[in-house]
């Protein structure tokens, strides 16, 4: 340990991050040896950019954004069974899986652990996992294979996950059979003079990479060998907080197909011009998700000839790859970007500073800055109250929180 030790040192002093090591000599041994490892996985070229990356001022954005094409699930007529067929065919011949991202906590939701573990309310008190994982086990009924079930954990919460899941018995899934969990990259936290911070346990703050880092941590983890082993070869990515998510979709599957695109894409019109989410549209001509904040309240109340919001797909999380797309994306890191966040630190004289106001910088990569790698895409939009009852606050919120969710589930499986 000694002879790393001195390595470790002599990185940190050529990245000025020698406060890293500054209570190591007040750590058991097991948590010394834990801080080593942190270090050496850490990239500090990466880090380095992404702190010099905070300085930028955000520059005027010249991309030409315009609408993007898109397909109505419920108005394609005699095509829908085409597409249908195609979907299903593919299906049946084991064709798909289901990747779940599962990495963070229920902390907004005042539950105690992973938010995967939470319960909406339901009268049969199943968790997000469990329904979820109801809608996987009736559509392999229906189609004779079981859809494998890839789910995304954090360093923080894969132990509690796993563990919840052995509690259940799996929901009736095979674990490392067609059941698959796998962790998603991290990065460290950094104040505003770009250290790296030190957490009260001793050990460097990480923080989860944002669900982009999705296809570095399938392909870093062998995920998506294991998926080819199995001759998997589409992939429905979608988070655990919509309980409404439709992950085996053979009209998806047939569109994507079909237009011969290797990502498929699941929308919701907006509930009004100003609603506050992403939408598709192309950047530059390529496929892309822009954010509410960079439209124009023009652009946002633009309608076609029919009436409909040229800038009104909404993107809800619900996505189809192929796997090669997934490896190709998967190949280098998605451009960051930064967050200004509270976090609690250990300074560099042992204090436990708990701040009332953002202090430290986290880095996120997001799943749709992706899609302009590809030359098209499919859009397919959906009935929302169908599809897309996300859980993300607390009921106070009023929006997106269990009991909205909860409203949602029941009326669709007509639940009393």
């Amino acid at each position: 340990m000694d002879n790393n030790l001195e390595e470790v040192k002599a990185i940190l002093k050529k990245y000025g991050q020698e406060h890293l090591l500054n209570h190591y000599d007040k750590l058991d041994d097991a948590h010394k040896k834990k801080l080593l490892e942190q270090i050496d996985e850490i990239d500090f070229e990466l880090a380095n950019s992404l702190y010099e990356s905070t300085k930028k001022e955000t520059k005027n954005s010249k991309d030409e954004i315009t609408p993007i094409d898109y397909l109505d699930k419920f108005k394609l007529g005699d095509k829908y069974k085409y597409y249908e067929d195609i979907g299903k065919r593919a299906i049946k011949e084991g064709k798909l899986a289901a990747v779940t991202m599962a990495g963070g906590q229920g902390t907004r939701l005042g539950h105690n652990g992973p938010k995967g573990t939470y319960d909406i309310g339901l009268d049969s008190h199943k968790s997000l996992f469990e329904l979820l994982c109801d809608g996987l086990k009736e559509e392999s009924k229906k189609y004779g294979v079981t859809i494998p079930w890839f789910i995304m954990t954090s360093k923080e919460n894969n132990e509690a996950t796993v563990n919840f899941f052995k509690e259940h018995k799996y929901f009736g899934y095979e674990k490392d059979k067609n059941l698959f969990f796998f962790i998603q990259g991290e990065l460290p936290m950094m104040d505003t003079e770009g250290k790296i911070l030190i957490g009260e346990d001793g050990l460097i703050k990480l923080a989860a990479d944002g669900h982009g880092g999705i296809y570095e941590s399938l392909v870093k983890t062998g995920m998506t060998k294991k998926m080819r082993e199995m001759g998997v070869e589409w992939v429905f990515i979608g988070g655990v907080d919509n309980c409404l998510a439709k992950m085996v979709d053979p009209v998806l599957m047939g569109v994507a197909i079909d237009k011969k695109v290797t990502v498929a894409c699941k929308s919701v019109v907006k509930a009004n011009p100003h609603e506050r989410v992403g939408v598709f549209c192309r950047r530059n001509g390529k496929p892309n998700v822009i954010e509410y904040t960079e439209i124009t309240d023009e652009m946002a109340e633009a309608t076609d000839k029919d009436g409909e919001l040229l800038y009104g797909e909404s993107h809800i999380l619900c996505n189809l790859f192929s796997v090669n797309a997934v490896e190709r994306m998967g190949a280098e890191p998605l451009p960051y970007h930064v967050a200004y966040k509270k976090a609690t630190y250990m300074d560099k004289d042992g204090n436990l500073v708990v701040p009332d106001s953002p202090n430290a910088y986290k880095f996120e990569a997001f799943l749709f800055d992706a899609f302009g790698e590809v030359d098209d895409m499919a859009i397919l939009r959906v009935k929302r109250e169908e599809e897309f009852a996300p859980v993300k606050n607390a009921d106070s919120a009023g929006v997106d929180c269990p009991s909205t969710a909860r409203e949602l589930y029941k009326k669709f499986y007509k639940l009393d």
